[in-house]
């Protein structure tokens, strides 16, 4: 043990890398067999492997390592889903993984997203899901199924008949026209920067300018937030933005405060931009397969 815990003093001047291990005795054995040459120093508080190649090997060698660990996860999913399988006509279950395919839902895709490993399939218009995330996939399920049978065209009907002719379905038009506007109130006094990406009530927008029209009160608070009394609104003009633009904004490091939400817009934090990314690229996705579709014909 002296020669592989003493301090290797020349570890500075030797070409190597170094490496941080979990402390069990199983993966400190596969090291020291993939990498017989490697030396422990206190001075790094690190396994050092000289040569000039080592940092590569010990990435490849982690990468290996991570992979397998990846395969036997997915090997104890498959037999827990095996045991007890989820049973629903949005569930498949096939060899390499488990596939979801349901109506639109932000519910839906919200969820399945909070699953790390979980991949969108374009072309298939379904997600995947590796077995290695059975238990956080069953535990979001309830949710998920829910929200996708709400989300069939059916129920949808179902729901629009019920409410059609009633106040909800006359707020419910009202409220779209007036998001298709693409306005929004603001303070006349302090107006959100137009040069960076600006959370609001209704996402994650960039605002383009005001022409100083001042915002009904009442219409702020019936299709927006709670005008404050002692405010005076003007309507400001927005637009979404690019991947490229929202990959690039720099978020704030706390959510919304208080007066923030009072006034009607904040710089957005990193959640709030994550939903934003990804609502851009399904933009962009859905324009390129549109194009495709167009150029094929």
């Amino acid at each position: 043990m002296d020669e592989e815990t003493k301090d290797q003093s020349s570890t500075s001047t030797r070409v190597g890398a170094t490496t941080d291990l979990p402390h069990d005795r199983i993966t400190l054995a596969r090291f020291r067999e993939a990498f017989p040459r490697a030396r422990w120093s206190d001075r790094l508080n690190a396994w050092f492997v000289p040569g000039r190649t080592a940092e590569k090997r010990i990435s490849r060698w982690l990468a290996e390592m991570e992979a397998e660990a990846d395969r036997f996860a997915d090997e104890k999913g498959r037999d827990a889903f095996a045991f007890d399988p989820i049973e629903s006509r949005y569930l498949e279950a096939t060899p390499a993984t488990l596939q979801i395919q349901t109506p639109y839902s932000r519910t839906v895709v919200n969820e399945i997203r909070e699953i790390p490993p979980a991949r969108w399939d374009a072309d298939r218009r379904l997600w995947t899901v590796p077995y290695r995330s059975f238990d956080e996939l069953r535990r979001r399920w309830p949710t998920i199924e829910a929200a996708a049978e709400r989300s069939e065209p059916e129920a949808r009907r179902a729901r629009r008949e019920a409410i059609k002719g009633t106040q909800q379905d006359e707020a419910s038009k009202a409220r779209m026209r007036e998001r298709r506007r693409k306005r929004y109130p603001v303070p006349a006094d302090d107006a959100p920067p137009s040069d960076r990406a600006i959370g609001t009530h209704v996402g994650v927008v960039f605002f383009l300018g005001t022409d100083g029209e001042l915002a009904d009160p009442a219409t702020v608070t019936a299709f927006y937030f709670p005008a404050a009394n002692s405010e005076e609104y003007v309507w400001a003009s927005w637009r979404l933005g690019s991947l490229e633009e929202l990959v690039t904004t720099w978020p704030a490091r706390t959510p919304p405060n208080k007066h923030e939400l009072e006034r009607g817009w904040w710089i957005p934090d990193l959640g709030e931009l994550r939903i934003a990314r990804r609502d851009a690229q399904s933009r962009r996705r859905a324009r390129e397969r549109k194009e495709k579709g167009e150029c094929s014909r």
